[in-house]
């Protein structure tokens, strides 16, 4: 009786136990999800870029002399033949007017000669002489109106004047390290940048056309971001790739021209390229579906055991800062977690509650809007 009493007292407490133990298993939580599919989108790449002008030209003096006037100020827009310094030309005015006195001797001299040859009181050779004297004459004195007129230096080009590092007075010649001023035809104005071989090929391979200039003309418009961060008004336009990459670091050098009608913009600036790229059937999820540990970027998919799977995946980011494109690592129709991302922990066993994927999508982008 005693052994059959320790039997039953044995059982009771087995099943308590067993009991306690069923308590104490977590319960399966439920967690939203949602089963990726593939659509269309568009990405924009992003290129840092300096500015120029159609044309920037130094202005520099091509004779010697001091700054007597400075006609204009910096920023200033000019017009063609305008006129910018004026160097002191005082020497020059009194060379020219020797010269000019010497032309007159010299046309006297011939002027006499000529009776006297044509009643052959002299010979031709003094006449040639006389004339060769007068043709010198005249030559050297050309030579110093061309050197007056040089001291008045004017615009070559419609544009918009550059810094004046030079100020009155200051002493100037053709051998001077920095030019009076620069002028920037900015009526189009040039964004530069660099971009390195594959991205170069991901986007001349998704321009439609055949040849590779083809490619080019028909490439989308571009949007320059400026320095503080605003979009300019004017979309622009790829115009060139540099005929091949450059052998250290692999880049290819490309151009882009925006029209300037307001002069806005200037030659020096700086700013950005954004490039878009159409991309169609590629897997997009929302960014706060991932989450980043030793430098991969990581999914959590529900597995046909709806046990939670730990995913690398390879992304790009779509322009707006909420979703990513995903290169590698997912297929259409995984169940990825929406719901609980950097809490549940991988072979975590879940209850999954599918959400529709456009609508997650939808709620995303009217977030951004």
């Amino acid at each position: 009786m005693k052994k059959l009493s320790l039997s039953i007292i044995s059982l009771i407490l087995l099943v308590a136990c067993g009991k306690k133990e069923e308590k104490a298993a977590p319960p399966v939580m439920p967690y939203k999800v949602v089963a990726v599919t593939k659509s269309n989108t568009t990405l924009l790449a992003e290129y840092p870029a300096t500015l120029e002008g159609i044309t920037d030209i130094d202005i520099r003096a091509k004779v010697d002399g001091y700054i007597e006037k400075i006609y204009v100020q910096e920023g200033q827009e000019v017009k063609k033949g305008q006129l910018l310094f004026k160097l002191e030309t005082q020497t020059a005015n009194q060379e020219a007017s020797a010269a000019k006195a010497k032309v007159a001797a010299a046309q006297v001299e011939v002027n006499r000669l000529i009776p006297l040859v044509e009643r052959n009181i002299i010979s031709d050779v003094q006449l040639e002489t006389a004339k060769a004297n007068l043709a010198s004459a005249k030559s050297t004195y050309q030579g110093i109106v061309a050197k007056i007129n040089y001291a008045s230096i004017k615009s070559p080009v419609n544009g918009i004047v550059g810094t004046l590092p030079l100020r009155l007075g200051s002493y100037v010649s053709s051998q001077t390290t920095e030019p009076l001023t620069r002028i920037s035809d900015v009526s189009t104005i040039f964004a530069y940048f660099s971009m390195n071989e594959k991205q170069q090929l991901d986007i001349t391979m998704n321009a439609p056309g055949k040849t590779f200039q083809e490619k080019i003309t028909k490439m989308p418009s571009v949007n320059l971001i400026l320095s503080n961060g605003m979009k300019y008004e004017k979309a622009g336009k790829i115009e060139t790739f540099s005929g091949q990459a450059n052998t250290q670091t692999g880049s290819f050098n490309v151009r882009a021209s925006f029209p300037n009608a307001n002069k806005l913009l200037r030659s020096g600036g700086s700013g950005s390229i954004q490039i878009p790229t159409n991309l169609k059937e590629v897997i997009i999820i929302p960014q706060n579906a991932t989450l980043e540990m030793q430098d991969k970027r990581i999914v959590l998919v529900a597995d046909k055991d709806n046990k939670v799977k730990a995913v690398p995946v390879e992304v790009r980011a779509v322009p707006g800062g909420r979703f990513f494109v995903v290169d590698k690592g997912l297929n259409e129709n995984d169940k990825i977690l929406i719901e609980g991302v950097g809490i549940v922990s991988e072979g975590t066993l879940i209850k999954p509650e599918l959400v529709d994927y456009a609508t997650i999508i939808n709620s995303e982008e009217k977030a951004v809007n």
